[in-house]
């Protein structure tokens, strides 16, 4: 089973994650992961904290002669922001943050539960993310996540290839796929800046080369959609997620929703087998499993918590009404949020694959993608 864990506090000397059953034999590059992790730290809107780190991975186990050994995988992002035993506590917890709930939960200090729950965490997921994407290119398998709304700024749908798309999303100050449409939410976000207010927005991920078969209907927790949805709602500020058309498939009839099934002989030794749909609402899975349609997921996220104009709160000491501490924070980092998405996705999609074609090697999982494809492309003829 592929899986990770993450630990460090904000401003501690590292953030790290472990990761356990990634297979044996893939080359592994740091400059891919390093690219992601520049990417969390862009987009307009960022705070402070971005021009002081400059984060770049180390891994320290895991790798013999930069190949994989099938044990698990240290990866390493040293902090420059290393002040944790210096900074103060907070007195007055802020609305949106875990501050109040964390601090009655473990009879803590605010400093002891903001440090963790604070979003500089995600530099981990990226890195394991960008380290699962190495392994799904072997297989064809590319995600891409950008950002579709700010506040109320909804960018129209774009079409195109996944590396015209790409393009289009590298040229956005705001990863979206509309750069030429960006000027607008930059001038709300420096309304919101000088208002000392913050914005969210909504973000999609599309990821296409998805086989059949990922996840299964045969067990509530193995249903892939259910995974994705629960690695990305985990995601600090995350407050909904959708596949496929989401909440518009309820405000919709059956036949407006359901995806129709054709075949094509044209494309049967691609992923899709021949069976293709002129539609994909379902966002790529059905009941649970992947259906070897692009999968397509969206996430909303609030408005960053920690306000410049802070709301009203309560001394922690006193018991009386004081306005809620500030800690250095962005106004809008939903492009941030969007590299984040797409790199949580792309690891579910890398845990799944190791789940259905085994995880000890690289050359196993090749070997049983090809069979499997062999003899899902012959399911229902009759034997020869």
């Amino acid at each position: 089973m592929l899986r990770y864990w993450t630990a460090g506090e904000s401003h501690g000397k590292a953030i790290v994650a472990l990761v356990e059953g990634f297979p044996a034999g893939l080359q592994v590059r740091t400059e891919p992961i390093d690219a992601e992790l520049r990417r969390r730290q862009g987009g307009y809107g960022r705070g402070a904290r971005q021009r002081i780190e400059t984060d770049h991975v180390e891994i320290l186990t895991g790798l013999w002669r930069g190949r994989t050994i099938g044990s698990p995988i240290t990866l390493v992002v040293y902090n420059k922001d290393v002040r944790l035993d210096q900074l103060e506590d907070l007195h007055s917890p802020r609305p949106g943050h875990g501050d109040l709930s964390g601090a009655m939960k473990y009879l803590s200090p605010i400093r002891g539960i903001l440090e963790r729950a604070s979003a500089r965490e995600t530099v981990a997921r990226v890195a394991v993310g960008a380290l699962a994407k190495q392994l799904l290119e072997v297989f064809g398998i590319q995600a891409l996540g950008y950002v579709v709304q700010v506040g109320p700024i909804r960018y129209p749908e774009a079409q195109g290839t996944l590396e015209a798309l790409r393009q289009r999303r590298d040229a956005s100050l705001l990863y979206s796929l509309h750069p030429d449409q960006d000027a607008p939410v930059q001038e709300l976000i420096d309304q919101c800046r000088r208002e000392g207010d913050s914005l969210g927005g909504v973000v999609e991920v599309r990821v296409e080369g998805v086989p059949f078969g990922l996840g299964s209907h045969a067990q509530w927790d193995r249903k892939l959609d259910g995974q994705l949805a629960q690695a990305v709602i985990s995601i600090q500020a995350v407050k909904g997620v959708e596949i496929g058309l989401g909440f518009e498939a309820a405000r919709r009839r059956g036949s407006q929703v359901h995806d129709p099934i054709h075949y094509d002989p044209s494309l049967a030794d691609t992923v899709c087998l021949g069976f293709v749909r002129p539609t994909n609402n379902a966002g790529g899975l059905e009941a649970g499993m992947t259906n070897a349609q692009p999968i397509v997921l969206r996430a909303a996220f609030k408005p960053i918590s920690t306000l410049a104009r802070p709301l009203a709160s309560v001394n922690l000491q006193t018991r009386q009404p004081q306005p809620a501490s500030y800690e250095r924070s962005d106004v809008c980092a939903i492009a941030a949020a969007s590299v984040i998405v797409e790199n949580v996705v792309a690891f579910e999609l890398a845990r799944a694959l190791v789940d259905k074609f085994g995880g000890d090697s690289v050359a196993e999982m090749q070997a049983r993608w090809t069979l499997f494809h062999q003899m899902a492309g012959q399911l229902g003829r009759p034997a020869p």
